[in-house]
């Protein structure tokens, strides 16, 4: 009796990845990362320093900002070893850009909201005819706390915007899609 041996063989299909726009992807999503990471935190210990409640959004913002570092680390973990998978990006892009609106949504809220907004103690100057070093002093950290709170905002659209085209871009790695 003959016997028949079955062979099957499996292809390895590789994706390439454009390195440029990887790498530009990478630098602007650790810039932003960082910066509303460091933001955050520093707003965080300003209310705790004067014995304040902390919003959720600060808390909040330091976790998703710290989930998208560790992201990166492991994106650059997954290409070093020539393994990085359109699906892992796609999926992992997706849950941050969900988490990185609503922190967009929130923080706008925040801003610009209705009642108490950051925005609505920016413009407050100091006394012109009484200056005196103290007030100056808190105009100059309520003039820190509102750049800081604008910079935060810009670098949360910039991390969303790029978390978008993150998913666009690995979508069309998985199709091969580039010229």
């Amino acid at each position: 009796m003959a016997t028949t041996e079955i062979v099957t063989v499996q292809r390895r299909r590789k994706y390439h990845w454009p390195e440029a726009q990887l790498n530009f992807w990478i630098f602007i999503m650790l810039v932003s990362s960082a910066v509303i990471l460091g933001v955050f935190a520093y707003l965080t210990a300003i209310q705790n320093t004067l014995k304040l409640g902390v919003p959720w959004i600060l808390p909040y913002m330091i976790t998703i900002s710290t989930l998208c570092i560790v992201f990166i680390i492991i994106l650059l973990g997954l290409i070093s070893q020539r393994q990085l998978l359109p699906g892992i990006v796609v999926l992992g892009s997706f849950i941050l850009f969900v988490l990185w609106l609503t922190g967009l949504i929130e923080t706008s809220i925040q801003l610009y909201g209705p009642s108490g907004a950051v925005n609505s103690y920016c413009g407050s100057r100091p006394n012109t005819e009484i200056i005196d070093s103290i007030q100056t002093a808190v105009w100059l950290a309520n003039l820190g706390i509102c750049t800081d709170f604008r910079a935060a905002f810009a670098f949360e659209i910039v991390g969303t915007i790029f978390l978008l085209w993150m998913m666009v871009m690995a979508y069309q790695v998985n199709r091969d899609d580039f010229d």
